[in-house]
């Protein structure tokens, strides 16, 4: 317990102060009619307690009003201790083929989507955001502590939303290093993750990864995909909602270079419970210690001091009002 106002405790010894003179000083009241043979006798205790439990009573209620004046609080602190903090985008495909169904029962992205949802929430004190990439990159989600909202923003990803054909690996890289080599955190990570291989877009992937480690980014890739064909569904304008075969075309030599050149690691997954345990590996590589900080509460307790006056103020008024009332 503290006080945030220490020094109006001063008001409380004035009150003090004050009863103790008017103890001292206070002679007792003459009755308009005396009687000589009662004058010889002492008061009754009625009278005797009118004298002094009134006057102690306005002193404890002056003295509760300057305790809740200064402000007590209630201070609680969690005590310094070790985190784990680092930043991180997610570098997901959006690209159709991720509407591909051999991720049963859901499509590529679902799991996608699912996994990276699991690692946001895994996490602790890093900063984290969300790259998407088609046919074009665009950052979805800067880098942020909010992971709650971060995952609001992944469960929005669908297939195709780039509105750009074709599969920019290059772009998504150089996009996501943009949004993070300026940040202050001891390690900077990408993750990739995609079902295909660079056929659009302006840079070159292994361009990118060079400029990534130029910057002190290190990227982990994911192949996201199983091997062989998989059905995916489209939209044919004559008979509507149809299954095609799609080929796998995961570059997996592309993927494990950039891997190489910025000191990440290279990971196929080809289920759900895969493409977890993947997460789950990345999980346990990217740790970095830092130092949290003390976080002090105050919650005041002035309401209990005003209170416990008002209680007291009320019982001497009718104290006086009736049980000390005196006639003249």
């Amino acid at each position: 317990m503290t006080l945030a106002h220490p020094y109006l405790l001063l008001l409380a010894a004035a009150a003090l102060a004050a009863c103790w003179w008017y103890g001292r000083s206070i002679e007792p009241r003459q009755s308009a009619l005396t009687f000589p043979r009662i004058r010889a006798e002492k008061p009754s205790w009625r009278t005797q307690a009118a004298r002094h439990l009134s006057p102690a009573l306005k002193t404890a209620v002056l003295v509760l009003i300057a305790f809740g004046l200064a402000r007590p609080q209630k201070v609680s602190s969690s005590a310094q201790g070790i985190g784990e903090g680092i930043d991180i985008i997610l570098l997901l495909d959006t690209s159709t083929s991720m509407a591909a169904l051999d991720f049963q029962p859901e499509n590529r992205l679902y799991a996608a989507k699912d996994t990276a949802t699991r690692f946001v929430r895994g996490r602790v004190q890093d900063r984290i955001g969300l790259v998407i990439f088609g046919g074009a990159a665009m950052l979805s989600c800067p880098l942020t502590l909010d992971y709650e909202a971060l995952a609001g923003r992944i469960a929005e990803l669908e297939p195709g939303m780039t509105h750009a054909d074709g599969t920019a690996i290059g772009d998504g890289i150089v996009t996501g290093v943009n949004h993070i080599k300026n940040s202050d955190g001891k390690s900077k990570v990408l993750i990739l993750l995609t079902d295909g291989r660079h056929n659009t877009g302006v840079i070159d992937p292994l361009t990118a990864a060079k400029v990534a480690r130029t910057f002190g980014v290190k990227i982990y890739t994911v192949g996201c995909a199983k091997r062989g064909e998989a059905l995916m569904p489209v939209d044919d304008p004559k008979f509507g909602r149809v299954m095609m075969r799609i080929k796998d075309d995961l570059d997996e030599d592309i993927l494990t270079e950039i891997a190489r050149l910025t000191d990440g690691r290279y990971w196929r997954a080809t289920s759900l419970s895969e493409l977890r345990e993947v997460y789950s590996d990345i999980d346990r590589l990217e740790k970095t210690k830092v130092k949290l900080p003390e976080v002090v509460s105050r919650a005041d307790r002035y309401h209990f001091p005003a209170a416990l006056a008002a209680i007291l103020l009320m019982a001497e008024l009718a104290l006086c009002s009736t049980f000390f009332l005196r006639w003249p």
